[in-house]
């Protein structure tokens, strides 16, 4: 198969419409196929979390660190349960991170007010500050590519984001962030 981009050819790519696909919907036609917006979104996302992913290495955390982090923060007093649906992780992948960000002092886990058995997760000033740069990274990769389309664009490229994402089944922060009228995706507080 041929990636449109730069003629690089990929090995281990079966042709054979019997392969172990049998069962599955029929592909679509190549030319049915969205190969343009696929890619710039593979390149797009890769780039848009390699900024932080760079400077997250430095301290040994990876992208689920960051995604842990960031909603932490975003969202004080977070429930474990709720980060659970909003990472559609299980405990077991969400349990060491969590525990490394706990133990070395970037969240800081806190029972509910009104049912102990709650843990309230809330980003600590050390947590706030590793977040703030990495969001400055990517807000800076955001605006740079925002510069030229002006805000109609800005919006196109907003409603375009909320389409791609699977509204059956939305989580609490989900739900907040869609129903969100400030045009800078801020959350109603």
């Amino acid at each position: 198969m041929t990636d449109i981009n730069s003629g690089i050819k990929f090995s281990g790519v079966s042709a054979d419409p019997d392969s172990k696909a049998a069962g599955r919907a029929p592909a679509p036609r190549s030319g049915d196929v969205r190969w343009d917006i696929i890619e710039l979104l593979f390149f797009a996302y890769r780039d848009f979390v390699g900024d932080a992913d760079a400077e997250l290495e430095v301290f040994g955390f990876g992208r689920a660190h960051h995604r842990v982090i960031h909603f932490v923060h975003r969202y004080p007093g977070l429930k474990v349960a709720d980060l659970l649906d909003v990472l559609r992780i299980t405990k077991q992948s969400l349990g060491r991170v969590l525990k490394q960000l706990l133990d070395e002092g970037y969240i800081v886990q806190r029972t509910g007010n009104n049912d102990r058995r709650q843990r309230l997760l809330f980003a600590t000033a050390k947590g706030e500050a590793l977040v703030a740069k990495l969001a400055g990274l990517q807000t800076d990769r955001i605006n740079h590519a925002l510069r030229d389309i002006g805000p109609a664009g800005a919006d196109t490229v907003r409603q375009f984001l909320r389409a791609m994402i699977d509204h059956d089944d939305p989580d609490k922060v989900l739900e907040t962030i869609l129903g969100a009228d400030d045009p800078t995706g801020n959350a109603k507080e």
